[in-house]
């Protein structure tokens, strides 16, 4: 579904990716592991559109898109749950995901998009209850349902997810990484997923890349990684003879 070949990225003289390359499969969960700064946010808003690689291809459904504009890559299939979810905080929930279906939004698509926005509220009823509350008023992970719910609203085929666990408690970090696996699981969605907590990150994945100073250092089943010895030390703080 997407591949990703040889993708240098730069901002100013500073180079952020060093030829990366790498695939999603259709239904698979990816996950892209690293610490701070090792370019795994640069790389999905490269992507998206909104960062523009200075050299290698990006192909999505045999297409490539590394010229296209981050309007035409959503309407192509790809949507992108922001860092830090960057829900519109004065509007209200229902107008944050009625926004996310711009592209499509047609004066006789009204009831269609309203009727999703239901299924949005079924699959978060937290939501449902809150829909005329502004955005801004949610909690940590309430917005981090409706950054979910509000790209889900254009329809992609891949979703890309960035740090969607960031500043929550466990339990609510925990809970919205069931949902990132339901959504593979009972919609079908593909899901690229950035994630600095690698053991949740491995736990809900099929395969994963560790990008470290802009280059993918290894890659692998979840399983693999995970019982990999420097992965563990680096990013799940245990050796291998410690494991559970």
């Amino acid at each position: 579904m997407l591949v990703l070949k040889n993708i240098d990225v730069f901002y100013g003289s500073v180079h952020a990716v060093k030829k990366v390359s790498m695939h999603v499969n259709q239904g698979e969960i990816v996950a892209l592991i690293g610490g701070n700064g090792a370019g795994k946010t640069t790389l999905l808003s490269t992507i998206s559109g909104l960062i523009r690689a200075r050299s290698g291809q990006i192909i999505f459904n045999g297409r490539e898109i590394n010229k296209s504009k981050p309007d035409r890559i959503v309407r192509a299939g790809i949507s992108q749950v922001p860092e830090r979810r960057l829900v519109f905080k004065p509007l209200s929930v229902e107008d944050n995901l009625v926004l996310g279906s711009y592209h499509r939004y047609r004066p006789g698509r009204v009831s269609t998009i309203m009727q999703e926005v239901e299924e949005i509220y079924a699959m978060f009823p937290v939501l449902g209850e809150r829909r005329s509350q502004a955005a801004g008023t949610l909690s940590g992970g309430e917005q981090q349902m409706l950054a979910i719910g509000r790209a889900l609203m254009a329809k992609p085929e891949l979703l890309l997810l960035d740090e969607p666990g960031m500043g929550l408690a466990p339990a609510v970090s925990q809970m919205i990484f069931r949902h990132v696996a339901k959504l593979r699981d009972e919609l079908g969605v593909t899901v690229l997923l950035v994630e600095q907590n690698a053991r949740s990150a491995l736990k809900i994945s099929d395969r994963g890349y560790v990008l470290e100073t802009g280059r993918v250092i290894v890659q692998g089943t979840s399983r693999e990684l995970a019982q990999n010895n420097d992965v563990q030390r680096a990013y799940l703080g245990r050796e291998a003879k410690d494991r559970d």
